[in-house]
């Protein structure tokens, strides 16, 4: 019997280690430097044969070697020929909300109830999730934790991709509330013999409605004694005070227009239209309100007839070039695997003609303004978090983006994943057969 529990045990132990998320990099203690890479800095320029020095977990010098008599720093790590990119930054995300589709018990992305701004996700984020993990070795390195579900969804944060637990993760926390703002038109239930085409929602108006009467009880108790405590009203605080954001996540022009209005009407200043589908036909109204846009996921299919086939490639494209500030987010379906796959996004407007270094910012320094996290992330600058990694090349397409190094504020992150080892475990199999 004890021989037995004792195998038992031996079990738990290899299927502990064989399955668990690399352990987490140790602070930075000791300064490196590194040379002559060519560094993308993210905010649209590019340094050849650069050297970046990094101690305690910062920017020290980020500077052409070529020009610069400057001295290493620490370990030296020469990566001639090699590209460095600031980490990519995944914002409207639910990485570590949920692992497995099929499993309920692992899903926390939504929670019961239309006014939810009281629903932390950070809280539920899983640093140890192997999805998350897989995320690095492509680059993407930071994220905003974001729930899903109802009308207002909850709170999002923003994290970082290598900890122990959501306290250790946590960059931003409560960073925005999101808010779905109802659509205008509705399809049938072909499924119900209904007509599949578009029609107007007869139940717009009546849902708009709700939202605004949440806005003024909200607004009431915050000047009220708050003698008995409402959680969902109490929420609503951030965004009357300015310290949070409200993202919509609205998609044809008439929701995007009505949503603006309402932000104005309700005297929230601080606004992100989320997914924004049909955003280049109110851009002029985007621009003058300086509302910044996160656009719906990059490879998908137009969603009218009429469209474009390549309207989703381009759509970012067309917003940047209306002068307004863009990034990519990737919902949808299979949204957490596809989420490493953001900087392909970013490559696939480079083919619809928008520069390599201005795609980038999409991905980087855009999305750090858009978040409110540009004071020490998004870009490779003096002062910023050293939050980047090292490429055999472009980092934009998917057949060179192949990471050596990777460093969170300075931290020696591992690339190792789950596929990494099913790689490993696999790429020998039917040698020498």
């Amino acid at each position: 019997m004890k021989k037995i529990n004792y195998i038992s045990v031996l079990l738990i132990l290899c299927f502990t280690i064989t399955f668990a998320q690399q352990t987490p990099a140790s602070i930075q203690t000791e300064a490196f430097t590194i040379v002559g890479a060519t560094a993308h800095i993210g905010n649209g320029t590019i340094i050849e044969n650069s050297i970046i020095i990094v101690e305690n977990g910062k920017i020290t010098a980020c500077v052409n070697g070529l020009t610069s008599k400057i001295t290493y720093k620490g370990k030296v790590i020469d990566v001639k020929g090699k590209h460095v990119y600031p980490g990519f930054i995944a914002p409207n995300t639910t990485l570590g909300l949920q692992e497995i589709g099929a499993v309920r018990a692992t899903n926390d992305t939504d929670e019961i109830g239309a006014m939810l701004p009281h629903i932390k996700s950070l809280v539920a984020y899983n640093a140890e999730s192997k999805i998350v993990e897989s995320m690095r070795p492509n680059g993407v390195l930071i994220g905003q934790i974001t729930p899903r579900g109802g009308t207002i969804s909850g709170t999002s944060s923003i994290v970082q991709f290598d900890a122990w637990n959501w306290e250790d993760a946590a960059l931003k926390v409560d960073d925005a509330i999101h808010l779905n703002w109802p659509n205008s038109f509705t399809r049938g239930r072909w499924w119900l013999g209904e007509d599949p085409g578009l029609k107007a929602n007869k139940n717009y108006i009546k849902e708009v409605d709700k939202i605004n009467a949440f806005i003024v009880e909200s607004k009431a108790y915050q000047k009220g004694n708050k003698a008995s405590k409402n959680l969902p009203y109490d929420a609503m605080q951030g965004l009357f005070n300015g310290t949070q954001k409200l993202f919509v996540h609205a998609n044809d022009e008439k929701g995007i227009t009505d949503a603006i209005e309402f932000a104005k009407t309700n005297g929230i200043n601080n606004m992100v239209i989320v997914g924004g589908y049909q955003a280049n036909k109110v851009s002029a109204l985007l621009k003058a309100n300086n509302i910044p846009v996160l656009v719906k996921r990059v490879h998908s299919r137009p969603n009218s007839d009429d469209d474009d086939y390549d309207f989703p490639y381009k759509l970012a494209k067309l917003l940047t070039d209306q002068g307004i500030l863009v990034g990519l987010e990737n919902s949808g379906q299979m949204e957490r695997a596809n989420a490493r796959n953001l900087p392909f996004q970013a490559g696939q407007v480079v083919g619809q003609g928008m520069d390599k270094e201005e795609a980038l910012k999409l991905i980087t320094s855009n999305t750090a303004k858009i978040l409110g996290i540009d004071t020490d992330y998004g870009t490779l600058e003096k002062g910023k978090s050293a939050t980047l990694f090292i490429s055999e090349g472009d980092a934009l397409d998917m057949r060179t983006n192949i990471l050596t190094h990777a460093f969170i504020d300075g931290r020696s992150i591992s690339l190792e994943s789950h596929h990494t080892k099913l790689w490993k475990r696999y790429s020998n199999k039917y040698k020498g057969k």
